[in-house]
């Protein structure tokens, strides 16, 4: 029998379980429940009470919430192994050891951990965490889920707050051909040169589930009643927000859904409008999703210490 067939026999199969037993495998451990007690961030109108307040205005606002470790999720969202903007690799590469802190710890609770490297899927053909969602029944999807999400109607009355239209590359032109003739020689395609996700994040092949589909990761969340959806990775203004498992998508769906805003990067050139720097447009794309799309959340909630920050880069890093 081919190994990729006898895998997935023996993945469906529940590890040799009956059907209840397999049922309950695909859940987690429930004989000791873990409470996630996090903070969540998002920002509503500024009442104009005065003059003195410019309309439009919002103030932030928070709420306490009490999660089971067993209805939660992360998706790990374009977490690649490269990218065409050397800017981007570097902060990416500064995201990495918190990111892989945070989700070791929330697998250790019981939380589900959904790894979407999009278009390097084929990379895991072979992945039990690839082959495990095989396992995972259909349930109904709603209509285009597995198409890209450009604005839902919260957004619609609002304008954008970044010009992204050029890319969003922020690397000098110096660093971006010297960066695209490294990607050469290694035998990559420049423009797009990923090819897995990122080795410094651990996807653990007897838990983990490795999709870039909008369908599929539904399929995972209503199968496994994953009420709670917590989206991290790369980019806030791109892939974060419009993938078919991105935050637009899973919110005017119904899905609770949160971004961990210290944890995402987004793809923005201070050259273009409003001509802020890098981590100030990336503040604001998080703002506008905090006003018009979910809620957001920090890293540091679940292991302690201080929120991830940046350390900006700077022509000659």
């Amino acid at each position: 029998m081919p190994l990729r067939l006898s895998t997935v026999i023996f993945l469906i199969s529940g590890f040799g379980l009956g059907p209840d037993q397999t049922r309950n495998h695909l859940h987690a451990d429930n004989t000791a429940e873990t409470t996630l007690n996090v903070t969540l961030q998002h920002q509503i109108p500024t009442p104009q009470t005065s003059n003195e307040k410019p309309a439009n205005s919002y103030e932030i606002a928070t709420t306490s919430e009490a999660w089971k470790a067993s209805q939660t999720a992360v998706i790990i969202c374009d977490m690649w192994d490269s990218h065409h903007c050397y800017r981007a690799v570097k902060r990416q590469e500064q995201m990495v050891p918190q990111m892989e802190k945070v989700l070791n710890h929330l697998r250790s609770k019981g939380v589900t951990m959904i790894h979407a490297p999009s278009s390097c899927v084929a990379a895991y053909a072979d992945n039990p965490a690839r082959l495990r969602v095989a396992s995972i029944p259909k349930s109904a999807a709603p209509d285009g889920i597995n198409k890209w999400c450009r604005s839902i109607p919260s957004e619609e009355q609002v304008t954008y707050p970044l010009d992204q239209s050029d890319g969003g590359e922020d690397d000098t032109p110096e660093e971006h051909a010297t960066w695209a003739a490294s990607l050469e020689t290694k035998g990559l395609n420049p423009r797009a040169p990923w090819k897995k996700q990122h080795q410094g994040l651990t996807i653990d092949p007897a838990k983990d589930f490795i999709s870039d589909q909008g369908e599929e990761i539904w399929n995972i969340l209503k199968h496994k009643e994953l009420k709670n959806v917590i989206l991290l990775g790369v980019h806030t203004n791109m892939c974060v927000l419009g993938r078919p498992f991105g935050l637009r998508q899973l919110s005017k769906n119904g899905v609770h859904v949160v971004l961990m805003r210290d944890l995402t990067d987004s793809m923005y050139n201070p050259k273009s409008w409003p001509h802020v720097s890098h981590l100030e447009g990336n503040a604001l794309i998080i703002s506008h999703i905090e006003r018009h799309v979910c809620p957001t959340l920090t890293s540091d909630q679940f292991v302690g210490g201080k929120p991830f920050r940046f350390t900006p880069i700077t022509t000659g890093r």
